[in-house]
């Protein structure tokens, strides 16, 4: 039996393009330290064509960790969260919890960029919410929340714990 964590191949792909969006709102912070590596902007691309109906989950199965090695190329702990957003965002192909993933590291991303504002993770969160259709809210309603399913993205792992935890629970309390 498939994760709930996975969601159906239309709901992934609606939720995809909100993960692109949020990505794509802290990539200028990864290209700002990186501005020749183009994995993550590639990463925010596929995924919009995921959303597009034009790549399939299979295909970009092994292809959304090329992100993820992008944020180890980078220094600031800003630039690594806006790769892991981009990241993120391409795994929506293959699991839809991972929208949420693209969400939190974008607001920490945010956050980061910014420690002057003490608010930026959260309007940025707020932007997340209001940027959200109904149909992608009801979708990322379908998942369940953090922590009360092992078997993905959303079970024990880095996006369980601390900011990206605290990230996740504040976009689901605002799916309501």
């Amino acid at each position: 039996m498939a994760s709930p964590q996975t969601l159906s191949e239309s709901d992934r792909q609606i939720v995809a393009w909100w993960a692109a969006d949020c990505a794509e709102r802290v990539l200028g912070i990864f290209e700002s330290e990186s501005p020749t590596d183009s994995r993550p902007r590639d990463a925010i691309a596929r995924s919009r064509a995921f959303a597009r109906g034009e790549l399939d989950a299979e295909g970009e199965i092994l292809r959304r960790f090329i992100a993820g090695r992008a944020a180890r190329e980078v220094t600031t702990p800003a630039a690594i969260a806006a790769a892991r957003a981009a990241a993120q965002a391409a795994g929506v192909a293959h699991m839809g919890a991972h929208a949420l993933g693209a969400a939190a590291y974008a607001a920490k991303a945010a956050g980061l960029s910014r420690p002057d504002q003490v608010d930026a993770a959260r309007d940025e969160l707020r932007w997340q919410l209001n940027r959200l259709t109904p149909e992608a809210k009801a979708a990322l309603r379908r998942l369940p929340l953090l922590g009360d399913d092992t078997t993905g993205p959303l079970g024990p792992g880095l996006l369980s714990r601390g900011v990206l935890a605290a990230n996740i629970r504040e976009i689901q309390a605002g799916l309501k």
